[in-house]
This record gives structure tokens, C-alpha cells and sequence, in this order.
């Protein structure tokens, strides 16, 4: 699981609340991250896979979005490899981890592995907050038609910069001196705690607006293509209303646990004694919601992938071949131009009308093809009757 409590408990003189649940029961809690981990790595790489009877669809290239989505994937595999490999030395190696509560151990490895793990842990869940935003900013510049394969640039800079910034800067100052110094007081701690929970919190409260705002301008879209909104179009827009619905979704189903786990933990550290009796509900609620962040932090990636694609099915075509990802650039007006050439004997004027006319018409197409793109049963059959794809 991520948690910035990985971080702190690498201080010998940690604080009570996070000796109380890193020693609440330490071989289950491994084994248990241990096994959602790898089931939700085994799934997340079976949704990825090309399936067999699949028929690749013609699409001339892949958007931003659909980088986007796949390096979300990344991350939440990496991540999960980082809570597997993590918590199988700890399980192993009971010795070696014991070494960290040595407050003038000469052993500097258990503390390496313990500082170095936490970090690639919460460097790759975080890089992963990162980019489920840049899909949201995505997902409304291309409606606005204003974003393109050029931005993945851009988005590549952002993510990676501010989650390596803020990873760097929360560690320095939470073992500032020194590792063996950290912990003594909450200007320690509450700065690495913000640097890790910041994305996140931006996720859960920005990205709805932005999914609300796309889906606004894509009622907007649909009605200006060709001036009416059907029964077609109103069902296309509710689909990908379902489909942001169904991320956000996964992601407060995945953290929630950790924002209530850690506002019950800094509530006992502000505690006295945590140990004492009325506070005996809190520290059951704290230990109960860190199982629970193992079980479903790990799972976010699998989970993800439902809300991306749908179930892709088992059938796996491990035959090589090059794959066509089934998404097409917003900012690619030269599609719509060979898709639907004019007929040279048209006359200038109605040359260009047409020519315009069908660019504008294929750009819609393939912004709605982008965001709806993922669940190939209904939504594709709803997408291919709907008159966006017949063309005029």
C-alpha cells in the first residue's frame, strides 16, 4: 500500500501512532498487500494483452489520451511490483528489517532499503495521481479542440517533474538532519505529508469539475453537429458521462481508506497517550482502515483498467503483431481530408465548403471516438449507429 507512514516508520524514533499500526499484526499485513498486489498485476497485464478474435480497428494513430491511459497502467504496475518486492524481504527477512529500530545501528542497508523502497513506492502511485489529472485536463482540451499528440510533451514534464519535486523535498525535510534525527516534532512530518497527499487531493477535487465541464461541451458537440441532439447522441453523452463516473469512482474506492486512516492516526498523535481507553475505538478504526489501504491501494490498477476498457475477456493472442490503439488525435485535420476527398470537379466555392464541412465533421468523430472509446459492446454499437459516424 502507499502511505507516507512507509517514510516515517524508517526513523528509529518514529511516533507512537505509526508504531501502532506498523506492528499491528506485520505478517498479515504483508501477506496481505503481497497478494493483492499480485493479482492485480496478473489481471492488469491480462486486460492489457491483445485478445484473440479481436478485430483491430483503423484508427491512423494514438492521442495523448490514449499515452495517457497506458502510462497510468505503468505506474500502478510498478507500483505494485515496489508493495511485492517490499513486503517480501520484510517477511523474509525479519532480522534485517529489525535493524531499523537500531537508533546507533552501524548497518546502514535496513534503513537504504526501507527509505529507498517507501520512496519508489510513493514516487510511482504519485506520477499515477499525476497523470489521471492530465487525462481529465486531457479529455477537455481535446473537446475544446485545443490539445494534441504535442501536449503528451508537456503532460511528460509536469507529471514526472512535480511527482520527482515533491517526492525529493518531502523526504529531505522529514529525515532533516538526519535519518536518525527525524520525527522530533511535526514540522518533520506534516511537510511530507502534504507533499504526498497533495496530488491526490487534486485529483479528488478537480478532476470532477473537469469530467463535468467535458461532458457539457460534448452535449454542446453532438447538438452542433448537425444541429439536432437524438436519442442517439443524448445515449452517447450518458456513456461517457458513465465512463468518467466509473474512474472517479475506482479512485475513491481505492484511497478514501488512506485520507480516513490518516486523519485518525494524526488525531491520536495529538494524543497524550494513545493507549488510553476512550480512545480504544480510534486505534480499532486506524488499524481496521490500514488493512483495508492494503487490500485496495494495490488494486487501483486493475480496477482502473475495468473503468478504462471493460473486461477484455481471457482469450490472450500472444502472436506479435503491431498493435493499432484503438483512439485518433482531435488535432488531426488531414484525416478527415483523405477519409473524405472531394471530387475534383466540384466547383472552388463548393470545394471548400465540403472540405471544411467534412473536417469539422471528422474532428467530432474523433473526439467522441476518444472519449467513449474503451467498452466495446454496447457503447461501440451505440457509437457506430449513432449519424456522427455515418457521415453526411
Amino acid at each position: 500500500m502507499a502511505s507516507p507512514r512507509l517514510e516515517t516508520y524508517c526513523c528509529p524514533n518514529r511516533d507512537a501512532a505509526t508504531q501502532l499500526v506498523m506492528n499491528f499484526q506485520p505478517e498479515v499485513f504483508c501477506g496481505v498487500c503481497i497478494g493483492s498486489a499480485s493479482v492485480s498485476l496478473l489481471l492488469t497485464i491480462l486486460q492489457l494483452l491483445p485478445k484473440k478474435g479481436q478485430s483491430p480497428r483503423k484508427m491512423p494513430k494514438a492521442s495523448s489520451s490514449s499515452t495517457i491511459l497506458l502510462l497510468i497502467s505503468i505506474c500502478d504496475i510498478l507500483g505494485g511490483l515496489g508493495m511485492i518486492f517490499r513486503s517480501s524481504v520484510w517477511l523474509g527477512f525479519p532480522g534485517f528489517i529489525a535493524n531499523i529500530s537500531v537508533v546507533n545501528g552501524t548497518d546502514v542497508w535496513p534503513s537504504a532499503f526501507c527509505v529507498g523502497s517507501a520512496m519508489w513506492i510513493q514516487l510511482l502511485y504519485s506520477a499515477g495521481f499525476w497523470w489521471l489529472f492530465c487525462y481529465a485536463v486531457d479529455s477537455y482540451l481535446v473537446v475544446r479542440r485545443s490539445a494534441g499528440l504535442s501536449t503528451i510533451v508537456l503532460y511528460h514534464m509536469m507529471t514526472w517533474g512535480l511527482a520527482v519535486m515533491l517526492c525529493v523535498e518531502g523526504i529531505a525535510l522529514l529525515y532533516y538532519p538526519s535519518l536518525s534525527s527525524c520525527e522530533n516534532g511535526l514540522e518533520h512530518a506534516v511537510p511530507h505529508y502534504i507533499t504526498t497527499y497533495a496530488p491526490l487531493l487534486l485529483v479528488l477535487m478537480v478532476n470532477p469539475i473537469l469530467f463535468r465541464r467535458t461532458v457539457s461541451a460534448v452535449a454542446s458537440l453532438l447538438k452542433g453537429r448537425q444541429g439536432i441532439y437524438t436519442e442517439n447522441e443524448r445515449r452517447l453523452g450518458t456513456e461517457i458521462q458513465i465512463r468518467f463516473f466509473k474512474i472517479m469512482l475506482v479512485f475513491v474506492i481505492c484511497w478514501s481508506s488512506n485520507i480516513i486512516n490518516e486523519s485518525l492516526l494524526f488525531y491520536l498523535e495529538m494524543q497524550p497517550d494513545i493507549n488510553e481507553m476512550p480512545l480504544k475505538n480510534i486505534r480499532s478504526a486506524a488499524l481496521i482502515t490500514w488493512i483495508i489501504m492494503g487490500v485496495l491501494n494495490p488494486m487501483q490498477g486493475f480496477l482502473f483498467t475495468l473503468a478504462f476498457y471493460g473486461w477484455t475477456g481471457w482469450r490472450v493472442d500472444l502472436k506479435w503483431r503491431k498493435r493499432e490503439i484503438p483512439w485518433e488525435s482531435m488535432s488531426s485535420s488531414t484525416v478527415g481530408e483523405n477519409a473524405y476527398p472531394s471530387p475534383v470537379n466540384y466547383q472552388s466555392n463548393t470545394h471548400d465548403s465540403k472540405k471544411i464541412s467534412t473536417t469539422d465533421s471528422q474532428q467530432t468523430d474523433d473526439t467522441i471516438s476518444m472519449l467513449s472509446e474503451g467498452n466495446t459492446s454496447g457503447e461501440d454499437r451505440l457509437t457506430r449507429s449513432s449519424p456522427i459516424y455515418q457521415g453526411w
